[in-house]
């Protein structure tokens, strides 16, 4: 599994990492076995929220991650209609006791709301220097509001921005990846499938995705989630139901796109006219 350090803390984190949307959903001895064999895995990474499941994934995540916290690269995030000064700090309290945890890796604002981000951002440092975080960054940010929170936050305090990135949605390609890079900020990107099922042979693109696949011996997964992490600084975050998901997921980690099965993946999913608005699901 390729690692790259992340923004602020330097740590080196797993590209491919694990997204938890919806995992309260099976029964939760499944997921918990599912969260345990992504870590087997190599899929150290773990992004979360408070708003998933009202909180119940954090609390499942909270069990899945006993014995094995040093292990995890965790991020979780706070809702933009708690992320007050005094509301941040007390949703974060919230979380790490969930989770059964004394820190958080990465600490997010979910998308920008109705507080200022100098009050929201004042928390978080607030929190770094209590050691309840060790990081923190923002979601769901376009190019305009990138800029805003490097220009309230400082230079090198936002580690990243969470974002839709899938194959049929590349338009943060144009000009928001430029901007990460240029801030030095790391791209997150979430529902690398779309919230569905990878591409299958049987359409156009798939069948571009099928035969670079079989050529690296891996899954159209795979190509797929290493197509989304060529780029230095970027990150994705798929989420699982399966164990052997995981683990298909995790060879993505290793897969080295020749600059032909790069330019046929760009051919068969084309990023689309530049557009100021981010997509959402």
């Amino acid at each position: 599994m390729r690692h790259t350090n992340f923004p602020v803390t330097n740590r080196p984190v797993p590209v491919i990492g694990l997204g938890s949307w919806n995992l309260e959903r099976p029964d939760r001895p499944r997921a918990v076995r599912v969260v345990r064999a992504a870590l087997d895995a190599g899929l150290t990474h773990v992004d979360t929220a408070e708003m998933y499941g009202s909180g119940r994934v954090e609390d499942v995540l909270g069990e899945a991650l006993a014995g094995r916290r040093d292990e995890v690269f965790l991020v979780s995030k706070v809702l933009p209609g708690n992320a007050s000064r005094r509301g941040t700090i007390d949703a974060c309290e919230r979380s790490l006791k969930r989770l059964r945890t004394d820190r958080l890796d990465c600490y997010l604002l979910h998308w920008e709301g109705p507080h200022p981000l100098a009050d929201t951002f004042a928390a978080f440092e607030e929190l770094v220097a209590a050691g309840k975080i060790l990081s923190f960054g923002v979601s769901n940010f376009d190019v305009e509001r990138l800029e805003e929170a490097v220009r309230v936050a400082g230079p090198g305090r936002v580690a990243c921005n969470q974002v839709l990135y899938h194959l049929e949605s590349r338009g943060i390609e144009h000009a928001l990846l430029p901007a990460c890079r240029r801030h030095g900020v790391a791209l997150v990107g979430y529902s690398p499938f779309a919230q569905g099922a990878p591409e299958t042979p049987e359409t156009p693109g798939g069948a571009v995705l099928a035969e670079i696949a079989a050529r690296h011996d891996v899954t159209i997964a795979a190509v797929t989630l290493a197509f989304l992490v060529r780029e230095p600084g970027t990150f994705t975050i798929p989420m699982t139901s399966r164990g052997s998901h995981a683990r298909e997921n995790a060879a993505a980690g290793d897969v080295v796109l020749s600059a032909e099965d790069v330019a046929r993946i760009d051919r068969a999913f084309p990023r689309g006219a530049r557009r100021e608005s981010l997509d959402t699901l």
